[in-house]
């Protein structure tokens, strides 16, 4: 049986099927990390799939990382996301604002205010980060205090609220990709000795206060949790994976969430375990897997939602083209970060060829 054209529920969210659009960075808001109308075209496009989860929007301004990222915590955010959302319900879709502070992952040259990255510990990451100058090292960052911690669970929280006051149907935060819920769970960028460090217990204490926090501000079936557990990715080692996210999922599930987004990183024995033990909806991102794959994931019941990124972002009419066994367009990678709408808006429909040349542009 083929469940993918069934509803289902994401607590408060009601979804027509369970095909969703996983969040993707595209570095195409304002300086000011102002959505514009080109973004709410772009996620208008794809209003189709069953729910859209945004690019990742930081909360602060210590929480950007990247160029032309928008934000969640200004009016003016909060007037450039409204018409996004507003774009998206008029096409029929539901759409979450992915809530992502990126930690250590920046560079004083990307962020509004030029500080020093923060994180858990003053522990640089080994990669390189794009800056208006080209690549450079990301610096080391600075440790947050104990007392600053609290303050960025707040952040969070404040973040959610503009979420909802923008029109959004939820959020999804983001503990995964080497960001800094992630830090706070890993075994090298969290160094801490207070009560956020050393042990499980400690290292999952931020990322279950700040999904208290926005569960309690804006409604826990409004709220997402997004993990990539094993996830390398932004030099983050995790040496007890399968111990930290057991300890993570139980200390989540009784606060009810709106559904838990697991970026699968391969251990398919952690994925049951996790698909076990998380008693709500849970979303699943299988990058890289065919279609049909993804789709058995659904039928065999390890997933009530698939997401899918590149195949949504080439695609604004992906649900159509499934439904009517068309062949889908390639993404184009040059034009995957920044730009204008060449890469962005004008990927061909079943009803629309005509399409601007992309050329070659990052």
């Amino acid at each position: 049986m083929n469940d993918l054209w069934n509803p289902i529920d994401l607590g408060a969210i009601s979804l027509a099927h369970r095909l969703a659009m996983a969040p993707m960075t595209r570095d195409r808001s304002t300086p000011h990390g102002v959505p514009t109308a080109m973004n709410a075209e772009y996620y208008a496009q794809r209003a189709s799939m069953a729910l859209i989860i945004t690019e990742g929007t930081q909360p602060s301004g210590d929480g950007q990382g990247y160029l032309l990222t928008p934000g969640i915590h200004t009016d003016e955010h909060i007037r450039g996301w409204r018409q996004v959302t507003d774009a998206v319900h008029a096409a029929g879709g539901r759409i979450v604002i992915q809530l992502m502070h990126v930690g250590r992952i920046s560079h004083p040259d990307n962020t509004p205010h030029g500080r020093q990255p923060v994180a858990p510990s003053a522990v640089p990451a080994n990669c390189t980060m794009f800056t208006a100058a080209g690549m450079q090292p990301v610096p080391e960052p600075r440790a947050l205090s104990t007392a600053e911690v609290a303050e960025t669970v707040e952040e969070f929280r404040l973040a959610a609220a503009a979420a909802i006051a923008a029109g959004a149907d939820g959020v999804e935060i983001h503990g995964a990709n080497g960001y800094l819920l992630h830090q706070f769970l890993s075994s090298n960028a969290n160094q801490r000795t207070d009560r956020y460090g050393g042990s499980i217990g400690n290292r999952i204490r931020f990322a279950v206060e700040v999904a208290t926090a926005v569960a309690q501000e804006i409604g826990a079936d409004r709220t997402g949790f997004r993990i990539s557990p094993g996830n390398p990715f932004n030099d983050v080692v995790e040496h007890d994976v399968p111990e930290l996210y057991g300890a993570l999922v139980a200390a989540l599930a009784p606060l009810g969430l709106a559904y838990l987004h697991v970026a699968h990183g391969g251990n398919d024995g952690l994925l049951k375990q996790i698909r076990t033990d998380w008693p709500g909806p849970l979303l699943l991102n299988r990058a890289g897997a065919d279609l049909g794959t993804r789709i058995e994931d659904l039928n065999n019941g390890l997933a009530d939602v698939i997401t899918v990124g590149a195949m949504a972002l080439a695609n604004p009419d992906l649900v159509a083209r499934i439904k009517a066994g068309a062949s889908l367009n390639e993404p184009h990678r040059p034009t995957f970060y920044g730009g204008d709408e060449r890469g962005y808006t004008d990927y061909p429909t079943l009803t629309r060829t005509n399409v601007v040349d992309r050329g070659d542009r990052r």
